[in-house]
């Protein structure tokens, strides 16, 4: 009988606290909105972070709450975008998908200043006395946009070079801010050029057509230090019929109002940089 007190004040005092902590889940419980869940199962799971968002999961909330728009999400196929909308009930207007592109077809035919045994980063790279290439616009080759990539579009070639494959790219952009040589944009993959970067004067890029080189120096500068840059030698400027590309600042830019991918300017560049995509 001695220890039937104690039993029972603890007994009383743990339903007591039991009570006080089922009334205190009622009180302050937060309730998530179904069309959360709805949209996570919806969502490509990537955890890419292209949107903004730290994960799909908060993005999914940010859309409900409506922080964030529907197209942030560079992962979704146009049919998915379509089906979280409608979760939602807003209206989704497809937009054009985007790609990155290289603007350095360099690689190995642009020669090396000094032989490199530093830490395998382009930033890390440049950083060092300019980078160790001769042009001060060529690809560094250390493939730090392929390590960003989320979704496996970039592989190195054996030239050094970035290869993105248009299927897997998604146009998320990661690729481009990792670049410390500004050398990959985004660009439609249908119609006009649209730089992301709003110091990129020379988006030679066109509906099909683009240039690949970002060099502004001099000829005689590119030809000792590069094999395949632009020489300014205005062949392409002179064949075009519709006058939609001028050599600007020592480099080819192509304009998109006038361009109608022709590929005559394809067909006389004697370096090979303007191409179709």
């Amino acid at each position: 009988m001695q220890f039937l007190a104690p039993i029972l004040t603890l007994t009383a005092l743990g339903l007591l606290f039991s009570l006080a902590l089922f009334w205190a889940s009622k009180k302050f419980a937060v309730v998530q909105d179904a069309r959360i869940k709805e949209i996570m199962e919806k969502l490509p799971g990537a955890n890419c972070g292209a949107c903004g968002m730290a994960g799909c999961s908060r993005f999914a909330e940010a859309l409900v709450r409506k922080e964030v728009a529907i197209e942030n999400c560079k992962a979704c196929s146009e049919e998915t975008a379509s089906e979280i909308a409608g979760i939602l009930g807003v209206d989704f207007l497809v937009k054009e998908k985007m790609l990155a592109t290289l603007r350095c077809h360099g690689g190995k035919k642009a020669r090396d200043k000094f032989i490199y045994q530093g830490i395998k980063d382009c930033q890390a790279a440049v950083e060092l006395l300019g980078g160790h290439k001769l042009c001060n616009f060529a690809c560094v080759g250390f493939g730090n946009c392929q390590r960003a990539c989320p979704f496996g579009a970039i592989r190195m070639s054996d030239e050094g070079l970035p290869i993105i494959d248009s299927e897997l790219c998604t146009g998320c952009g990661k690729c481009v801010t990792v670049c410390p040589r500004n050398l990959l944009v985004l660009i439609p993959r249908k119609g006009k050029a649209c730089p992301v970067r709003k110091d990129d004067i020379s988006s030679a890029f066109s509906n099909g057509v683009y240039v690949g080189c970002s060099s502004h120096d001099g000829a005689k500068i590119v030809a000792s230090v590069c094999g395949v840059g632009c020489i300014a030698c205005k062949k392409c400027e002179k064949v075009c019929p519709v006058d939609a590309i001028k050599v600007v600042e020592n480099l080819a830019v192509i304009d998109y109002d006038k361009c109608t991918s022709c590929g005559e300017c394809v067909k006389v560049c004697p370096r090979k940089i303007i191409k179709e995509l």
